[in-house]
């Protein structure tokens, strides 16, 4: 079987997640600090934070995008503290900045450039990171995200619709993640070949095993041929 196109989680796969999304909360509070005051006089950074999770706990229907979720709690808290609409668009614009401002692990860029030079590539992400806007787009053939699909990872027609961009059988392909089950057992559900990105070396939590294991991206150069 020879892989023809490796695609790629982003969040936890190329870059930590969480220190990005802590700075993007930081600078967007600071922000509602200056241009919103009556919010943040009334919540903490972090109470903010939890108002917005459990606020998108409650509509699990639209999961899949999560620009959406974020720009519906924007409105209903500009609506709470009696700020126009034009906050919504504005807020959200001052995250997602800040949510692009990532610091790729070490050695991936070199390892997606190398890469690049052999197989057709490609992102499947259930975020809003933006690749193009991070400098990195022009490695990937096609980038398919969850609000694209309509739905989002582990359901197979994500992987299904990703790869019908660049007209390539899932067999042919191999998906790269750090998430057990909306990575390696979504992307096998739909017939990849699945790498499981483990920098911690956590044992296998169970269910549909990955066809192989990597602790740095580095090892995709020599592992890939053998899949």
């Amino acid at each position: 079987m020879t892989i023809r196109c490796i695609a790629f989680d982003l969040d936890d796969t190329l870059w930590a997640c969480k220190p990005v999304i802590e700075h993007a909360e930081r600078r967007f509070y600071a922000w509602l600090e200056i241009h919103y005051p009556r919010i943040t006089q009334h919540h903490t950074s972090a109470e903010l934070v939890k108002k917005r999770v459990s606020y998108m706990q409650q509509y699990p229907e639209l999961h899949y995008n999560l620009t959406r979720l974020r720009k519906n709690w924007l409105a209903t808290l500009a609506t709470e503290y009696a700020y126009p609409q034009t906050m919504v668009d504005d807020g959200f614009e001052i995250f997602w900045l800040a949510r692009n401002e990532v610091t790729f692990f070490d050695g991936t860029l070199e390892v997606l450039h190398a890469l690049a030079e052999k197989f057709v590539m490609g992102v499947i992400s259930n975020g809003n990171a933006n690749v193009h806007h991070i400098g990195v787009g022009h490695l990937f053939q096609f980038v398919h995200s969850a609000a694209e699909a309509g739905v989002a990872k582990p359901h197979p027609l994500i992987f299904q619709q990703a790869l019908a961009k660049v007209n390539i059988p899932p067999h042919k392909a191999v998906y790269v993640g750090d998430d057990p089950v909306r990575d390696i057992q979504g992307a096998a559900n739909a017939g990849l070949r699945t790498v499981w990105f483990n920098p911690q070396q956590q044992a296998w939590p169970g269910g549909t095993e990955p066809d192989a294991t990597v602790t740095t991206l580095a090892e995709l150069k020599t592992l890939i041929p053998l899949l």
